[in-house]
């Protein structure tokens, strides 16, 4: 223009230069992603989901592998004690007494069920000295002067024992969905106490509409295979992993990545933190958690609910369908005003209006996710979003 432009051309190339300079100033393209995230993450917040890391939330929508807890991700995680089975020679207020003193040293939900349901009876507890966890097996320790053990069968094998019948009537409760522990006192089975976790009325939803979006969901739990296989039966799980210690749910995580999988895992205990943190994604059950689990999660639920998950993909496919929308009318709007502004076709001041105007398109874009339908209703309780809602806020962005 300083050429070639009307009089006074070095005044006109001036203007001209300084209006593209102007439209070509990258504001709305830099706050394409971050507006979007922002508006997401408080979304989020809003409906009980703490978004963490906002990676995360940008490529969740790509996790085809959902692998779960069992106790308190699945279940109420609160479980109670149905049955106190003594063998001969001991009785049942002998066997509940000695487990549920033993137990009221660990803070696991099912040693909290023991105690709790030995209180409820009326056993009055002894002392316990020399408690050990052994992890993904059970508890030992000394009870009134007696050698005690509570756990699964390892645990018995571990001592050298042999469960004989014990070993049928525990799976047959097993069979049941109950978590049976044996009992040893002085180095022989003294009995079974059992104890059941019910699922939550929320879970067989949340996980039919995650089957619905084409994930592959997997339980991987320390508990029994009988105990393990009941749950997925009823609840329609792809498959299961029994009997596992916290490296191995790590060990699984890994296995599925090498095969590919995009994988999150979802619980709520310390032994799922591993495996949490290998994930590409973690899930903490907020309500129930622990410290641990929450502190590894990329994403919190403030609730127990897992039903919250299917809507959390559905936010995440929202949430990147606008920043992809964002994006392109940053770019083709900059390209047509650069153009125009460029052949003296729109004036610096068209270009002051148009950077901003499509600044603030792009910021109205981004609260969409506030404003939608479809945010508006998050599940709650024992309200559930399934894959047809999801399937039609992406519609409703498109």
């Amino acid at each position: 223009w300083a050429v070639w432009g009307p009089a006074p051309a070095l005044s006109y190339a001036l203007v001209a230069a300084v209006a593209v300079l102007i439209i070509a100033c990258p504001c709305a393209l830099g706050l394409a992603t971050p507006m979007s995230i922002m508006t997401a993450t408080g979304r989020g917040a809003q409906a009980g989901v703490l978004i963490k890391n906002a990676e995360a939330l940008e490529r969740f929508e790509k996790v085809d592998t959902l692998i779960v807890d069992k106790t308190g991700t699945l279940t109420m995680g609160k479980p109670r004690l149905v049955a106190v089975l003594p063998e001969a020679g001991h009785d049942e207020g002998e066997v509940l007494l000695l487990a549920a003193t033993l137990e009221k040293g660990s803070e696991h939900p099912l040693a909290e069920a023991i105690v709790a349901g030995a209180e409820e009876r009326g056993v009055v507890l002894g002392t316990a000295t020399d408690f050990e966890a052994v992890t993904g097996k059970g508890v030992t320790g000394v009870v009134d002067g007696k050698a005690v053990a509570l756990g699964n069968r390892k645990l018995v094998e571990d001592l050298g024992l042999d469960a004989g019948n014990l070993a049928e009537t525990a799976n047959t409760r097993r069979d049941e969905g109950e978590t049976v522990m044996f009992v040893v006192v002085e180095g022989a089975l003294a009995g079974l106490v059992s104890v059941s976790d019910p699922v939550k009325e929320t879970t067989p939803a949340a996980l039919k509409a995650l089957h619905e979006l084409g994930f592959r969901i997997i339980m991987a739990t320390g508990d029994n295979e009988r105990t393990a296989k009941a749950v997925a039966e009823r609840l329609g799980i792809d498959e299961i992993r029994a009997d596992v210690l916290p490296e191995d749910k790590a060990r699984i995580v890994r296995e599925l990545q090498a095969e590919g999988r995009k994988v999150a895992m979802a619980g709520d205990g310390v032994n799922d933190a591993p495996a949490m943190a290998r994930a590409h994604y973690a899930i903490a059950m907020g309500a129930v958690g622990s410290d641990a689990a929450i502190e590894t999660a990329d994403i919190a639920l403030m609730t127990d609910d897992l039903g919250k998950v299917p809507w959390l993909i559905g936010h995440s496919r929202r949430t990147m369908s606008i920043i992809h929308q964002n994006i392109g009318i940053s770019l083709a709007t900059k390209g047509v005003f650069v153009v125009a502004t460029a052949f003296g076709v729109a004036s610096m001041w068209g270009a002051i209006a148009a950077d901003v105007g499509v600044s603030l398109l792009v910021v109205a874009n981004a609260l969409r996710l506030l404003n939608s339908q479809e945010a508006k209703a998050p599940p709650s309780g024992g309200e559930q979003v399934g894959p047809q809602m999801v399937r039609g806020a992406l519609a409703q962005d498109h």
